[in-house]
Order: C-alpha cells, then structure tokens, then sequence
C-alpha cells in the first residue's frame, strides 16, 4: 500500500554512497557474488529488485545514452520492450545541475525466465540515470518489477492510460524516496578527471 512503507538508510560501494531503500529490501552479496560495481536489493515479501550500476559514461545524448542502458538492462528483449514516460529527474543532495532521466518501461519476460517457476507475465522497469560527466560515469538505479500471475491484478494495469497497478505505484514511490536521498559521500569513488 502507497505511503506505508518503511525506508531504512543503506550505505552502498561500501559507505561511499548512501540512499534510503524499503525496510523490506535485503542485501543481495549476503546470498550470492554482486560484481564490484552494482548493488543489489531484493525484496523479502516479493519478486521486485533495486539494482544500483556504476557504469563508464555512455558517450551519446542524454535521451540516446538512456535508452542504451534500458536495452542493455533488457538485452535479449529490447525491440520488445515498449517505453512509456521519460522525465527529468532532480537529485537534491547532488550537485546542481547534474544531469538525471527516469523513465518507466515494460518487457516481456527475459529468456532466462522462461519455464521457470515464477515466470512473469512482464517486468516493469523504473530506470533513473545519474550523468556524472567529470567522472565519466553514469549511474543507473533500476527498479525492476516483475509481474507474475496471481500476484497482482491484470485490470489494475494500463500503462497507455496511466493505469500502473498496486506493483508499480508502489515502486514509484521507492524511485522517488530514493531519488530524494541518493547521496555521494566519498567523489574518490569514481575515476576523476
């Protein structure tokens, strides 16, 4: 339910960056390998994640650079993929000025997840991208939500109308708690210019 959720502080890359993430998330690298430049979350009570990526700045257009992560994120289901809102972003504990784009899209169920237990009917993808363009990087906060029969209401979800679904408005607000508190604590984590 919106506006119930519990946010906890979480220090990310080992306290050199800091963002508020839903109580009920946990640590992915206590269970398995995270490579060294994601974090992951994944929630206790469902089958959403919060991936946050520390990639090498995509040298293209603000809008053009997003889209390549998003495809990069869907890989195999890219021309599959249907993106319904971009936006700006703000980041307030960021420098002003930094650059930052969301947007939200749906895909059809990756290769690996076909025939699996749990396989979703679709995922909803909430994708901000930071530009960091003095440390040559970009850094993606992906919310990913997979939408698995039984587990959500078909006819709560329209995205052409705007329509999202208990699943998604919930992970809206994750995006703009996370937005709000997204914080870099150490800069020497990033290659500097």
């Amino acid at each position: 339910m919106a506006g119930t959720t519990q946010y906890r502080n979480v220090d990310l890359f080992g306290g050199a960056i800091a963002a508020s993430l839903p109580s009920t998330y946990a640590d992915v690298s206590e269970i398995r390998q995270v490579p060294d430049n994601q974090e992951v979350y994944l929630d206790t009570n469902g089958f959403a994640s919060i991936v946050v990526d520390i990639l090498e700045r995509v040298e293209k257009p603000d809008t053009e650079a997003l889209q390549f992560h998003l495809s990069d994120i869907v890989d195999e289901d890219a021309s599959e993929t249907k993106v319904w809102t971009t936006a700006e972003a703000h980041l307030a504990n960021l420098p002003q000025g930094t650059p930052a784009y969301t947007l939200f899209a749906t895909s059809p169920p990756g290769e690996k997840q076909k025939g699996r237990p749990n396989e979703p009917d679709f995922v909803g993808i909430l994708l901000t991208m930071v530009r960091l363009e003095k440390q040559k990087t970009d850094i993606l906060l992906a919310i990913n939500v997979p939408h698995i029969a039984g587990q959500y209401d078909p006819a709560a979800i329209d995205p052409a109308q705007g329509k999202q679904g208990a699943l998604l408005e919930a992970a809206v607000e994750h995006r703009t708690k996370l937005i709000e508190t997204f914080e870099v604590k150490d800069w020497d984590l990033f290659v500097q210019e």
